[in-house]
């Protein structure tokens, strides 16, 4: 499959755009600036969203999935995405880093208990990576478990952790040194620890730029015991297999982005309209509309390269550098569009009740979160074979 226009794919794929499109505007647009105002994750909506499907697109029926691929996953994102990047990044996050790495290197023991909630919106969970010094560079990381009576007894702290501390939350998995490789590196591993385990503390919400209707805590960890059966893949083996699911989450970051780009393409062209300055619609003017025809480029040169990498996943090529070029394109085509749009509007576009005003706080993470800009320029310029690229 090529990177083809969304419109030109198959039925189930225009019809499941359609569906969440349709949900987008009715039910989440309506609330979510006041969402966005109280730092409210609507759970009400997530279980709708969870009724949908949607939590289990990209995976297989036998555990209560869609059946679908990162193809569709990235079409609803998309649509969330431009309305709303909160509910969009606790979709993303819920399936990329939550259920997905259960489902990937899981027992079949633990995908039967962990999955099926997951996969159904009725518990989310979360990815505990990142620390003060360490994220990219695992060599930092500092949480430790050792192995203690047949427990993992589990001691550090995550921060910047989505979907880690709502009523519905279920567990987080961690990385941890668990031990030291022959060569004198830390070996790090990953372990599921469930809500509530004594010693496990989530810590106050962060009061964040953007984003304000996610759930994103600090997580600590003193003497946190789970049951060795926790071991979440091969011991060892924790960071190398979260790399590994790494390229399939750029790849949805990239349609959110794109989704964010496309929603402020729209809002400004609805509003030039309407807006009349010295007698005439603001459309008419030159500046702003080559201003939106730009806005327009962006948007579309994103949808491109989302698709584009989600068509090699989805065919099993390797899409690694396509999905940096993706994350990056989107990312940028995303803040561009968000700071473009807000000019536009003037000073509406300062007032949260306007959606652009919101995705210009929002957009700025989507050039940190899920590999910086200067990680993915890094990347790429590996895959050419340049050198000096670290």
């Amino acid at each position: 499959m090529s990177a083809i226009p969304i419109s030109d794919l198959p039925d189930e794929y225009r019809d499941l755009r359609e569906e969440v499109r349709r949900f987008a505007d009715e039910v989440i647009d309506p609330v979510a600036a006041e969402n966005d105002r109280t730092h409210t994750l609507d759970l009400g909506i997530v279980a709708r969203m969870g009724e949908m499907g949607l939590f289990g697109l990209p995976f297989p029926e036998e555990h209560g999935g869609m059946g679908g691929d990162y193809l569709s996953f990235g079409i609803a994102l998309e649509e969330i995405a431009r309305v709303d990047q909160s509910l969009a990044i606790t979709l993303e996050a819920g399936v990329g880093l939550g259920a997905m790495p259960i489902h990937r290197f899981g027992t079949e023991e633990q995908k039967g208990t962990w999955l099926p909630d997951l996969l159904a919106g009725r518990a989310l969970a979360g990815f505990g990576l990142t620390e003060p010094d360490a994220g990219s560079d695992a060599g930092a990381t500092r949480t430790t478990a050792r192995l203690d009576g047949g427990e993992w007894v589990i001691d550090g702290a995550k921060q910047f952790i989505t979907n880690s501390g709502t009523d519905i939350t279920s567990l987080v998995t961690v990385t941890a040194v668990t031990g030291a490789r022959e060569d004198g590196s830390k070996e790090i591993s990953t372990i599921i620890v469930p809500s509530g385990t004594p010693g496990f503390t989530v810590e106050p919400a962060y009061d964040k730029v953007g984003w304000n209707a996610s759930d994103t805590h600090p997580l600590t960890f003193t003497g946190a015991r789970v049951p060795e059966g926790n071991l979440l893949g091969e011991r060892g083996r924790g960071f190398a297999n979260f790399l590994s699911t790494l390229a399939e989450g750029r790849v949805a970051i990239a349609a959110l982005a794109t989704g964010v780009a496309r929603g402020c393409v729209e809002e400004s062209v609805r509003y030039a309209r309407e807006r009349t300055s010295m007698g005439r619609a603001i459309a008419e003017y030159q500046a702003i509309s080559f201003t939106i025809a730009r806005m327009e480029a962006r948007a579309h040169a994103a949808r491109v390269a989302w698709l584009d990498a989600a068509a090699k996943m989805v065919a099993g090529r390797d899409f690694r550098r396509e999905a940096s070029i993706a994350k990056l394109v989107a990312a940028e085509a995303a803040m561009d569009n968000a700071r473009d749009a807000t000019q536009i509007h003037g000073g509406y576009g300062f007032m949260n009740e306007y959606r652009v005003a919101r995705h210009y706080r929002d957009s700025k993470i989507l050039e940190i979160g899920e590999g910086t800009t200067e990680v993915q320029l890094m990347l790429i310029a590996r895959s050419l074979g340049l050198g000096g690229a670290r």
